[in-house]
Formats: structure tokens, C-alpha cells, sequence
């Protein structure tokens, strides 16, 4: 039986929480997630999505660049705080190396700004069990550019 796997990563941005947590919770999925880091792809569209992304229980289909696609579901909202959600691979590279993901975006107030945090829970397949560290140290990157892209962002505005 395979166990859980935590990742987390975190930037400081020099704005109010609430209004980075206001900014991300909708912001589309494509500009946060808009660079490849080595095997991880970009995410290229998300279908199905009704209304703005905020209500618990809303899903969507994320579309990666390499054609894999993953069914996600918004599953927790504390405004001005966080906002989790879960995530299923249906199809790609990650389908047979995960049965899903818990995510999770925190706001903490911290100095003069926040801290932006990103962090994904993983349920690694037996096989997926073998790469995890690998897939670990990817997804470490992968979130280190999609928290440059929220801080580019959340600073634009």
C-alpha cells in the first residue's frame, strides 16, 4: 500500500493577503501555470468550468500541453485564507503515477505583505511510489514558477 506523499512551496509577495487571496482563487489556470519544468507541462485550457472559479463543489477539466488531462473540484473556500481542491489524472503522463491530489492555496499575512503558499498532497500509485522523489523534486520547480507567475501578477495589478 502506498502512502502519501506532502509537497509544499511558498514565496512572500508585498501585498494584503486578502487581496492576493481575491486575485489567485479566480486567476486563470494558464497564466499561473504557463512554463514547462522538465517533465511537468504547461497547462494549456481548462474546460467545463461554469462561472467564475469560488464556489465549493464547482469542477473543471484541466488540459495539459502534453494532452493529458485532469477532472478537478474546488473542495474548501475561507475567504481571504486558502482554498483546496482535488484533483484526479484522467488521462497523460501523471494517470498511471497518482490516483490524485489534495492542493491547497494559503494567504498568511507576513511582514509587509503575504505568504503565498502552494501545496499538493499526493496518492502515488505502487508504481508511482518508485518516482516519487524524482516527481517530488519536479514539482518543487514547477511550483517555484508558478509562484513567480502569482507574485508577476498579484504586482501588475
Amino acid at each position: 500500500m502506498s502512502s502519501s506523499v506532502t509537497l509544499r512551496a511558498s514565496r512572500a509577495v508585498p501585498v494584503p493577503a486578502a487581496e492576493a487571496y481575491a486575485a489567485v482563487l479566480p486567476m486563470p489556470l494558464p497564466l499561473i501555470f504557463s512554463r514547462r519544468y522538465l517533465a511537468l507541462p504547461p497547462i494549456r485550457a481548462v474546460r467545463d468550468q461554469h462561472g467564475e472559479w469560488g464556489t465549493v463543489g464547482q469542477t473543471r477539466t484541466i488540459v495539459l500541453a502534453d494532452g493529458g488531462t485532469m477532472a478537478e473540484t474546488l473542495t474548501s473556500v475561507v475567504p481571504g485564507e486558502s482554498f483546496g481542491y482535488d484533483i484526479a489524472p484522467t488521462s497523460g503522463a501523471l494517470k498511471p503515477l497518482v490516483t490524485g491530489a489534495q492542493g491547497l492555496w494559503s494567504f498568511t499575512p507576513a511582514g509587509n505583505g503575504v505568504e503565498v503558499a502552494w501545496q499538493w498532497v499526493l496518492e502515488p500509485t505502487r508504481a508511482g511510489t518508485l518516482v516519487m522523489p524524482a516527481l517530488g523534486r519536479m514539482w518543487q520547480g514547477y511550483a517555484r514558477q508558478a509562484l513567480e507567475e502569482v507574485e508577476r501578477a498579484l504586482l501588475a495589478r
